[in-house]
């Protein structure tokens, strides 16, 4: 079965770049084949791709999302059978839809394909140029797209980037949006998105042992461990007594408050807190490339570890860019929350698990 990935971007946008980038980085040790279309655009260099194994099969007269379609599949099946190629990447026209290359790929019979991933690269300092004067085009390759990689991002500030973020949410509320500048992650990161092996909430649900199907709590118990030989700085901050592995070498800040608390942060004088197992608990979950400051961070954790004021958290992660140009990971259960330095993301990743979540809250102290 080849996989098929559609990598469309208004002109200029970047996706040349892109496509380098990911067969250096992200597809390495697999067959390809690029299909691309030159229209209004100058190709990838030739020399580089065949030196990646890569082999290029041109279209050489108009888009391929257009009055193409049936030359497209011939072509797409040729490719197929004489190269028979682990991916088939497809980088159309700048000024095409991205709907028609789907509707074009979706249309060929009678092949071993797979329908793999929609992306569009999209210069984030243009958006809003481009949705007022091209909308039918440029809004069409956002809303079909399941992955948003916007370029040219380390030049724009940070509000001008959450204002981007904001207008291709109005228009597909579901893909995965990029944000983190492509210097500073890796393609196969890209491909990890594109390709949707980013579970980030399914993940932390099973990590809490709430099933992400029902929404149940299974099971109670939670370990927060550390490997061997972990080479992260940690700052803890819990109410009750934490074990750490013999080898851990990283430093750690204690913080004990003992008080008239049980183990879970909560006072019992109300009967939700006890998380029994025929309780239903909620995620909320955002992306964000808002920039936090590590102080900012240990506030916000301090109210959701140890107050109801956003809900009954029983777990909340994330991951976060910072203001200093690093990364801030970060891991909360009741009473207890721990923030460490860590490698660029795609973007910042927020999620919250609990009862009765204060979402609105919520959306304020992370900036949503």
């Amino acid at each position: 079965m080849t996989k098929i990935d559609i990598i469309s971007g208004f002109l200029g946008a970047g996706k040349t770049t892109l496509i380098k980038k990911l067969l250096q980085e992200g597809f390495q040790k697999e067959k390809l084949v690029l299909i691309e279309n030159e229209f209004g655009e100058i190709g990838i260099d030739g020399g580089f791709l065949k030196d990646a194994g890569v082999e290029i099969t041109e279209m050489n007269s108009g888009c391929i999302c257009c009055s193409l379609v049936g030359d497209f599949s011939t072509a797409l099946k040729e490719v197929l059978e004489k190269y028979a190629p682990d991916r088939v990447i497809i980088e159309p026209s700048g000024v095409g839809k991205l709907s028609d290359v789907i509707k074009a790929v979706q249309g060929i019979e009678d092949a071993a394909i797979e329908l793999n991933s929609f992306v569009t690269v999209a210069d984030a300092g243009k958006c809003k140029m481009y949705m007022k004067n091209f909308g039918e085009f440029f809004n069409n390759q956002i809303e079909y797209a399941n992955t948003i990689v916007l370029s040219r991002t380390q030049n724009m500030k940070e509000d001008k980037l959450e204002a981007c973020v904001q207008m291709i949410r109005e228009h597909n509320e579901n893909a995965t949006i990029i944000t983190t500048p492509w210097d500073d992650i890796s393609g196969e990161k890209i491909v990890e998105a594109m390709e949707k092996r980013d579970s980030f909430t399914e993940d932390l649900m099973n990590e809490a042992q709430v099933c992400p199907t029902c929404g149940h709590h299974h099971d109670h118990e939670h370990h927060h461990d550390h490997e061997d030989h972990c080479a992260h700085d940690h700052d803890h901050h819990h109410d009750h007594h934490h074990d750490h592995e013999d080898h851990c070498d990283h430093d750690h800040e204690h913080h004990h408050e003992h008080g008239e608390h049980c183990g879970c942060g909560h006072d019992h004088d109300h009967d939700h807190h006890h998380h029994h197992a025929d309780d239903v608990f909620t995620s909320w979950g955002i992306e964000t490339p808002h920039k936090f400051t590590k102080e900012e961070m240990e506030g916000i954790l301090e109210k959701l570890a140890n107050t109801e004021e956003y809900g009954i958290i029983l777990r909340a992660k994330g991951i976060v860019p910072a203001a200093d140009g690093t990364w801030i990971y970060y891991d909360l259960v009741p009473g207890e929350y721990e923030l460490r330095t860590g490698d660029p993301e795609i973007t910042g990743k927020i999620c919250v698990i609990g009862t009765k979540l204060a979402e609105d809250k919520l959306k304020e102290i992370f900036h949503a």
